[in-house]
């Protein structure tokens, strides 16, 4: 696997990426918060939510994992959560997720 050198190794992860559209983004996530201990029971180590400024209906969901296959398996998982009734009324569309190998994460300052 490539690694740039000097880079800092320690904390990289698997992300899975999944990018939705929402209809309410506030109704959303508190139906998305229902589901912390699935995520945490399902080996999602951190995640990150973030919406576009110009339009907060846009939303992408990064979960860290530790390895490939808790990633995979999550994202198989997804399948379940959006056929469950307070998904489907929340979504409005969803990409495919997909999975992420961090290369380099590097802090500057």
């Amino acid at each position: 696997m490539f690694r740039e050198p000097g880079a800092d190794d320690a904390g990289l992860m698997i992300t899975l990426r999944v990018d939705n559209t929402v209809h309410d983004f506030d109704t959303w996530f508190e139906v998305f918060n229902r589901y912390e201990d699935f995520r945490r029971g399902s080996g999602v180590r951190s995640y990150r939510v973030v919406r576009a400024a110009d339009d907060p209906r846009q939303v992408r969901v990064d979960l860290d994992f530790d390895d490939l296959a808790t990633a995979t398996a999550f994202r198989g998982a997804l399948a379940k959560i959006w056929a469950t009734p307070a998904s489907r009324d929340q979504l409005a569309g969803h990409r495919e997720p997909v999975v992420l190998d961090l290369v380099v994460q590097r802090t500057l300052g």
